[in-house]
């Protein structure tokens, strides 16, 4: 096996001065520089960046897309925009300029808006699409750091994310650049959700399969407990019967209901402690007279993450679900939204 003389092993060692101090104030430093760079851009949001959400919607409401365009490092940062516009209410794809000029072009139509990012502006394979772009009608909106580009001049829309200097000590790899261009296209996506009314429940529809989707999407029905597995005695059982309900339901509870099925009270663990100075005799002790009379209910229709505010606000562990006229529909405990991932 070769083996490398001691002198190229040397030079390929790290620096000597690349000791903790010197990584930590570096590392300290990247930060400082982004955040100014970021910070800075709060000059720059004008009525430009208002005219670039007029233009997306009114593209988006006529069928258009809103399609990232980017190269290098600047492409990392076009694909992760694409993904928060569209999981933000507008419809939105990424494509690389390079594979624009050999055949994806294609995607883009009249109805569409193009964001093109580029700190230089001038990068020749953005710049030789954007003939293209022009001539098939889409709109162009630019992201860049020189606003006398070229990709600045083309676009009907400049967004200035320009920065004073990278954050790499060489004042060469794409980091501050890189950094501005990501948050001014946020500015630009949040403005948008917010300019179209996107929800909450607008959000939860893109993402259902995350725990933010499960909590906005997931309602009580879906969670609760139903038939046997929710423990009912009737309003003449004494305190032992509703003890054993207790027990063999799993809930730490017992509701307690007329002939009709219609909730007269819920007889808890917290019930049951307090009851043991009460009752002489749990055999002949009726559990009416130790209930928790009108307990907190909720509709089996309404979301599982507002029981838990519910279970919250009064500090309990179980929630009955009831119709209109209080029958008995369900039940369930924290466990179960836990287990729903509503917590």
């Amino acid at each position: 096996m070769f083996a490398a003389p001691a002198s190229t092993l040397a030079a390929l060692a790290p620096h000597a001065a690349s000791d903790s101090a010197t990584v930590l104030a570096l590392a300290k430093e990247v930060l400082r520089v982004e955040g100014e760079a970021v910070l800075s851009l709060m000059a720059r949001i004008d009525q430009n960046l208002v005219d670039a959400v007029a233009l997306i919607l009114k593209r988006s409401k006529d069928g258009g897309r809103t399609l990232l365009v980017g190269i290098g490092k600047t492409g990392h940062i076009g694909r992760k925009l694409a993904a928060t516009f569209a999981s933000t209410g507008t419809p939105a794809h990424f494509i690389h300029a390079t594979e624009a000029m050999h055949g994806d072009l294609g995607m883009i139509t009249g109805a569409d808006v193009v964001i093109a990012i580029s700190n230089s502006g001038s990068n020749s394979e953005l710049v030789d699409i954007l003939p293209v772009i022009k001539a098939r009608g889409a709109a162009l909106i630019a992201i860049t750091g020189n606003t006398a580009s070229p990709l600045a001049l083309a676009a009907e829309v400049v967004l200035d994310a320009g920065v004073a200097k990278e954050a790499c000590p060489l004042n060469l790899a794409p980091t501050a650049s890189t950094t501005a261009a990501l948050a001014m296209g946020d500015a630009l996506a949040v403005a948008c959700l917010h300019a179209r009314g996107f929800t909450e429940a607008d959000f939860a529809a893109s993402h259902p399969g995350g725990k933010l989707g499960r909590r906005l999407l997931t309602r009580v029905k879906q969670v609760m407990r139903v038939g046997k597995a929710v423990p009912i005695v009737g309003s003449d059982a004494t305190v032992e019967q509703a003890l054993f309900a207790i027990s063999s339901g799993g809930l730490g509870m017992t509701l307690i209901a007329d002939a009709d099925h219609v909730l007269q009270g819920i007889f808890t663990d917290r019930d049951l402690r307090r009851s043991l100075a009460e009752v002489d005799n749990f055999r002949t002790a009726k559990v009416s007279a130790h209930m928790t009379a009108n307990p907190k209910t909720i509709s089996p229709e309404q979301l599982a993450v507002d029981a838990a505010e519910l279970m919250d606000s009064y500090r309990i562990s179980q929630l009955v679900v009831v119709d209109e006229e209080r029958h008995i529909l369900g039940a369930f405990n924290t466990l179960d939204l836990l287990n729903a991932g509503v917590l």
